[in-house]
């Protein structure tokens, strides 16, 4: 598995699209790309009656952008493109007419939360802790704002945002509403996975697709909003401040 990958697989009315990266699921550009269309394909998909959005591994469930790709950026046209695959991902849970379920198995960080935030039903296990680290290399979640602020409200989202080197654990997560669930062993968030799916699968599309309307309603302007947010994040990437800063973080 040294190699980084988005795959699709359908079984019984449900699309599992699975996501790698050797360094602890960070997301560059190809991958972001790949998963927003995969998203999309399985939206589409009329056999497809439910998402599953997983990532490989056991330790963590996204380490949030690349830092190999934020250190290669060299203008703000670069920046917005990189930016931008998170729109696009957010984006494509946004618009997809299936109910997305994350299976949450370890830390999220940066982005990895504004995915965990996108998805309709977020199910974790103990251990999956949450941080957004983008002011502490000089940028903010300006991208992913939306989607967290969205599942848990102004003032947690404020707290994540501000204090960008703390970790809030899973427990945390689930009261704030990032995760509908959380369980202490892997086994046990697969079985509450698989039930629910189970019972999503046999519940009526239209239904699901109407209900999903309703839940994102008010964000028919994300489509704009993100991309400009992605402008503001790929602008500050261009910093000394945020050069200097991915440059330690690397280090490490």
């Amino acid at each position: 598995m040294s190699d980084a990958y988005v795959r699709s697989s359908y079984h019984h009315g449900i699309t599992t699209i699975e996501f790698f990266h050797p360094q602890s699921n960070s997301l560059p550009g190809k991958i972001l790309d790949e998963l927003a269309q995969a998203i999309h394909g399985a939206g589409n998909d009329m056999e497809t009656k439910l998402v599953i959005l997983r990532s490989a591994g056991e330790k963590a469930f996204c380490a949030g952008a690349s830092f190999d790709e934020l250190a290669a950026i060299q203008n703000e046209e670069q920046g917005l493109e990189f930016f931008s695959g998170f729109a696009h991902v957010i984006n494509a849970i946004r618009t997809c007419p299936k109910f997305v379920i994350a299976r949450i198995q370890g830390k999220c960080v940066g982005g990895g939360v504004g995915i965990a935030a996108a998805a309709d039903y977020a199910i974790a296990m103990e251990g999956a802790d949450v941080k957004l680290s983008e002011l502490a290399v000089g940028i903010g979640p300006f991208v992913v704002g939306p989607a967290v602020e969205r599942k848990i409200g102004v003032a947690a989202f404020s707290q994540l945002a501000i204090d960008a080197t703390m970790w809030r654990n899973a427990e945390w997560a689930r009261k704030k509403g990032l995760y509908a669930e959380m369980h202490h062993t892997t086994a046990d968030m697969d079985e509450a996975i698989q039930k629910l799916s189970h019972t999503l699968v046999h519940s009526s599309p239209e239904a699901m697709a109407a209900m999903k309307k309703i839940f994102w309603k008010g964000t028919e302007h994300w489509n704009q909003l993100l991309v400009e947010r992605a402008a503001i994040s790929g602008k500050l990437v261009l910093s000394d401040f945020t050069k200097q800063a991915i440059a330690k973080f690397k280090k490490k």
